[in-house]
């Protein structure tokens, strides 16, 4: 007898920060395709260009343009969204500009990253889990990195991009203990070095593959992991990066 497919979204609400390109815009595209009701999408920038292909394709969307750093943002999206199945907070920066030895502004930039890549899902979880557990379930998948696994893989990657990230990782093994008991499955995802602007250098003759990876090939595990296919994860972090990192 033929298993059912339960990669399938239908009629689950999913919210995905940082949706407005990369990663959080390629796991909006795999979520409707598997037949999601409705996607609640967060950004600091413009999501009119996600949200009107989204539509023209039948799903419902909601869109906020919100600062996903600070607490009040993320409190006023959540409450707005109401009840969710599911939640992906693909919101991260990268500079890659600052030299941590000589900059003098270095610092303020350190702040900023960690409060965008570690705080804001921080944020985003203090708002999600409260809901979802009165509900008795949901899941909720953070997007670590390779950089948390094995302190980066180029030199032009700075220690504060790896310090928030082996935070998040961090954080995923913290909260996954004390939300599973609730009924609220939390997991990440660490890609490797992935495509998402034409000024990102890695050595890709380093890699298994022979290439970096594309948004869309972290964007289909966010979506499984969104899926009742992943009933019985909770505390995992999947390492999709092309077999650079084994461990």
């Amino acid at each position: 007898m033929p298993l059912n497919n339960a990669i399938d979204l239908t009629g689950r609400r999913i919210l995905l920060t940082g949706a407005a390109g990369g990663i959080g815009a390629a796991t909006a595209r795999a979520c409707a395709t598997l037949g999601v009701k409705e996607l609640v999408l967060a950004d600091t920038g413009s999501l009119d260009q996600i949200s009107d292909e989204l539509r023209g394709q039948g799903v419902t969307v909601t869109a906020h343009q919100c600062d996903l750093s600070q607490r009040r943002d993320n409190a006023e999206l959540v409450a707005a969204a109401g009840d969710l199945d599911a939640a992906v907070a693909c919101a991260g920066i990268c500079p890659l500009e600052e030299d941590w030895l000589d900059d003098p502004e270095w610092d303020e930039v350190f702040h900023r990253v960690m409060d965008v890549n570690l705080l804001g899902p921080i944020h985003l979880c203090r708002e999600l889990l409260p809901v979802m557990a009165a509900r008795g379930a949901g899941q909720i998948v953070l997007i670590g990195s390779i950089g948390g696994r094995m302190g980066g893989t180029s030199p032009i990657v700075q220690p504060h991009y790896i310090a928030s990230k082996g935070g998040v990782h961090a954080f995923i093994w913290w909260l996954a203990q004390r939300a599973a008991p609730q009924g609220v499955l939390v997991n990440g995802i660490a890609p490797g070095p992935i495509a998402m602007t034409a000024t990102t250098i890695y050595p890709k003759d380093r890699y298994p593959l022979g290439r970096i990876g594309e948004p869309e090939e972290i964007a289909w595990p966010a979506a499984f992991l969104c899926s009742p296919a992943a009933s019985y994860f909770s505390g995992s972090i999947l390492d999709v990066n092309g077999g650079l990192f084994v461990g």
